[in-house]
């Protein structure tokens, strides 16, 4: 059984340049449909991505926010190693 679905013109474009690329590096038509399912699928299997995608914040942090991160950092001139962390972390 099938159902209509609405996605915007911009969707529906993508969605045919990707059929279209498909069509042009394997030799092989395949349907939207066929399309669809197969990337419902893949994110079916990773959907804690496309879950935390949904998120109004993300990890990683974005760039602006590594670049701000960045800012605050300076170099010792000491080198640490593992072993120096464990220490000072766990005594």
């Amino acid at each position: 059984m099938s159902t209509a679905v609405k996605v915007d013109e911009d969707a529906k474009s993508r969605l045919e340049e990707l059929q279209a690329e498909i069509r042009l590096r394997t030799g092989r038509s395949v349907t939207q449909q066929a399309l669809l399912t197969r990337l419902i699928d893949d994110a079916y299997e990773s959907r804690d991505d496309v879950i935390d995608s949904f998120r109004e914040t993300t990890v990683p942090l974005s760039a602006a926010d590594k670049k701000s991160m960045r800012r605050g950092r300076f170099r010792s001139g000491s080198e640490t190693s593992e072993s120096d962390i464990d220490e000072i972390l766990y005594g």
